[in-house]
């Protein structure tokens, strides 16, 4: 249909963007990107439960999250072990009667070169990085199907897209992550569930410290890319809040890459 001005005026409201009355399950939430997903989910209104494998600054974001007058929760949980993907989504349910948003943050990486490689830091991180995810929408779909609709988005990388050097498995489950976000999209748009993914680029965290500190390194990234800076965990944070709104319920199956344009040069 071709709306005319003020049919477009009354059928687009910012209201789109508000996620008041919605609850978030954000993995790994208590440091890094994951606490900026929380805390930019909160601000948008929703309630936030976070899956963390430690209880690390829990009070702090507790504090910070209820002043925004929001509620949280928290839960400690292993989620290599693929057991515990149900419990914690159902300890969700539990809280707070129901789940919109799943955020699948929480993930590792070992670096070491391929002939030096420890099998068991190939499981560790298969485990975290792409298991757990399956695990966990797999759950939180069966009862975002009952309430008819809900949002999942996953973390994924430029190694989603990219092979990098020295973290084998890091990017075979990124690029696993990318391919989930797009089978579960397929199987569950017509449910109004959407499912995406954030991939971001090189983001100033404890994380990458080490690389901003090597000048050699920076220099060749920044090179790279063409907004001429590192991200900020800031420059997520809308992201988020747009791919578990209103706003972005025609968009599924989509790798959206946030990294100031490092994939097009």
């Amino acid at each position: 249909m071709d709306w005319n001005i003020n049919q477009l005026c009354d059928k687009f409201s910012m209201d789109f963007f508000s996620l008041h009355g919605k609850v978030a399950i954000v993995t790994g939430a208590n440091k890094g990107l994951g606490l900026a997903y929380a805390i930019a989910l909160a601000k948008a209104g929703a309630d936030i439960f976070i899956i963390s494998h430690n209880n690390n600054n829990w009070q702090e974001i507790k504090k910070t999250v209820e002043g925004l007058g929001r509620r949280i929760e928290f839960t400690e949980a292993e989620l290599s072990i693929k057991e515990n993907a149900k419990k914690v989504i159902d300890q969700c349910v539990e809280k707070f009667g129901k789940i919109d948003i799943l955020v699948n943050n929480a993930g590792t990486i070992r670096r070491s070169p391929i002939l030096e490689y420890k099998d068991e830091d190939w499981e560790d991180v298969i485990k975290i990085n792409l298991s757990s995810v399956y695990y966990l929408s797999q759950a939180a779909v069966r009862y975002m199907v009952k309430q008819g609709s809900g949002k999942i988005i996953n973390i994924a990388s430029m190694l989603s897209f990219q092979g990098g050097k020295f973290v084998p498995p890091y990017t075979a489950s990124k690029h696993g992550v990318a391919g989930i976000t797009k089978a579960f999209a397929n199987e569950l748009a017509e449910k109004n569930i959407q499912v995406n993914a954030i991939a971001p680029g090189y983001i100033k965290t404890a994380n990458t410290k080490a690389i901003r500190e090597d000048k050699e390194r920076n220099a060749e990234i920044l090179a790279r890319i063409p907004a001429g800076r590192w991200g900020e965990t800031s420059d997520l944070m809308g992201t988020v809040v747009f791919l578990a709104s209103h706003a972005s319920d025609y968009i599924n199956g989509h790798i959206l890459a946030v990294d100031g344009g490092w994939l097009v040069r």
